[in-house]
């Protein structure tokens, strides 16, 4: 029996997410709603600038109109959603199946799923990133109050909205695997990366490390937009880091020992 090599895996895997018209549509929509979000709050910025007090023109964060939290939470969302339905719409179809029984080596299918999905959703979150930054900037600096990519917080910033949409999205794909079923576990995602930070009290030490340990805080802290409230136990900038590294490594194991273990 021929035994699949794994790019012929990632190929597969390639025409399958792209072979459904959904794929486009979302990996739009990301791009142009995270470009429209950071316009929409440098114009309000921009238009609102001659009346700004002198202290509030120095406390000024550009970079927070580039990656605004309510526009990027439903970036966020839409990414986990992408994740979680490319594997939870293939058990749904039943094409998994298919795909296991011309490929045994389960693993390796999973693996071929979490290339691709990073992939494809880190060149989408390059673009989502540099455009919002780029253009939010350059009608920012139009009253003088735009940052440069060159400033170390700018540059983390574009990096950590970046690599945002691989995080999310291979969370969203571990829950996926885990729940099988393309609705339930979108919901799953949408509560896992949304709604669990608000479950913690963050003036509390042991709460808001936990709080500090999930994905969407751990963005906030890399853009720069901690919440500002009293006693709270801010997360470092490595902690930060170091919940993107875990949380897509620990889902995309979740889904090879899930898809390994369990039949379809």
């Amino acid at each position: 029996m021929m035994v699949a090599r794994f790019r012929d895996l990632i190929a597969a895997e390639w025409i399958k997410l792209w072979s459904l018209r959904s794929t486009y549509g979302s990996m739009a929509l990301i791009a142009v709603s995270a470009v429209l979000f950071s316009v929409r709050a440098a114009l309000a910025d921009h238009h609102n600038w001659p009346g700004y007090s002198a202290e509030r023109r120095a406390s000024f964060d550009p970079i927070h109109d580039a990656f605004p939290e309510e526009g990027w939470l439903f970036i966020m969302l839409a990414a986990g959603a992408v994740g979680a339905l490319m594997i939870a719409g293939e058990y749904a179809s039943g094409q998994i199946r298919t795909t296991l029984i011309a490929v045994p080596d389960r693993r390796a299918v999973v693996t071929a799923k979490v290339v691709v999905l990073a992939a494809v959703m880190l060149v989408v979150g390059a673009v989502a990133a540099a455009a919002s930054f780029g253009v939010s900037q350059a009608i920012l600096a139009d009253v003088g109050a735009g940052a440069s990519i060159g400033e170390p917080d700018a540059l983390r910033a574009v990096a950590a909205s970046t690599l945002l949409l691989p995080v999310c999205a291979l969370i969203g794909f571990g829950v996926g695997a885990l729940v099988r079923h393309t609705a339930p576990a979108v919901v799953v995602t949408t509560t896992l990366l949304l709604l669990a930070p608000l479950a913690f009290d963050i003036t509390d030490p042991w709460t808001a490390a936990v709080h500090n340990a999930l994905p969407v805080p751990a963005w906030e802290r890399l853009v720069g937009n901690p919440y500002v409230l009293p006693n709270l136990h801010v997360a470092t900038v490595p902690g930060s880091w170091a919940v993107f590294v875990v949380w897509p490594v620990v889902a995309a194991l979740l889904a090879a020992v899930v898809v390994h273990r369990r039949e379809p």
